[in-house]
């Protein structure tokens, strides 16, 4: 059974709410940290994916970007009292990632521009990027998606190679640091995410109301809020 687009983004959510508890609760360095962690893989990859596709299919860019923007702002205290423990810190969550990866689809797609300026426009946005969550690739997975609509399997080779390169990328940091290989071995979880997406989504849309649209908006900051109370209480 194929999922339309608002059931994908509500298994998102779940997902991405098993990987914050895990981050908040669960030791990464066991089963059950390793486990939910993989699980939460799906969420980078996904929002991306569902960027590009509001990007293909919105009626108005400039509202969409002016609707990111703002609620990276509104997200950001959420996000940095969950992860640092204050309320303004120079780190942004996901949608601020999301946000810098719909203008660097604008760029490429619409800025008339010489190719090498939107190059060069595009590098800006992936280095501004390392202050969010999902930094660098969820600039690139949208960019990729976009950029290779009308070509379907250089799409889907080109967007799983970033999720290859995500996890190898990813698994490297972590070893920098000391830890033992094994230690970033959750984010193999990446790499089931692009047939999950080719095969599983049905391409429909669901229900159109306006609650499936803002709902996300809403409860990114609002469950990060609930965790970090949940941490400091516990």
């Amino acid at each position: 059974m194929k999922l339309n687009r608002n059931q994908l983004k509500y298994l998102v959510i779940v997902t991405m709410v098993v990987d914050h508890v895990a981050w908040a609760f669960v030791p990464t360095a066991t089963v059950l940290g390793q486990v939910m962690h993989f699980v939460g893989r799906f969420t980078g990859p996904t929002m991306a994916f569902f960027l590009a596709e509001g990007y293909l299919h919105t009626r108005d860019v400039k509202k969409y970007a002016l609707r990111l923007g703002l609620f990276a702002l509104i997200s950001w205290p959420a996000f940095s009292f969950f992860d640092y423990g204050r309320w303004f810190t120079p780190h942004f969550g996901v949608i601020y990632t999301l946000f810098l990866g719909l203008l660097a689809v604008w760029i490429w797609d619409r800025l008339p521009v010489h190719p090498v300026v939107r190059l060069v426009l595009i590098a800006g946005l992936v280095y501004l990027s390392r202050w969010g969550d999902w930094d660098i690739f969820d600039v690139l997975w949208p960019l990729a998606l976009v950029a290779f609509r009308d070509k379907p399997r250089v799409k889907w080779w080109t967007f799983t190679a970033i999720c290859g390169a995500a996890c190898a990328y990813i698994m490297w940091y972590y070893m920098g640091y000391g830890l033992p290989w094994w230690y970033g071995i959750h984010n193999l979880g990446l790499l089931v995410v692009p047939p999950l997406l080719r095969f599983g989504y049905s391409g429909e849309s669901g229900s159109r109301h306006p609650f499936h649209k803002w709902f996300f908006y809403a409860f990114y900051p609002a469950h990060l809020l609930l965790l970090a109370a949940l941490q400091r209480v516990l």
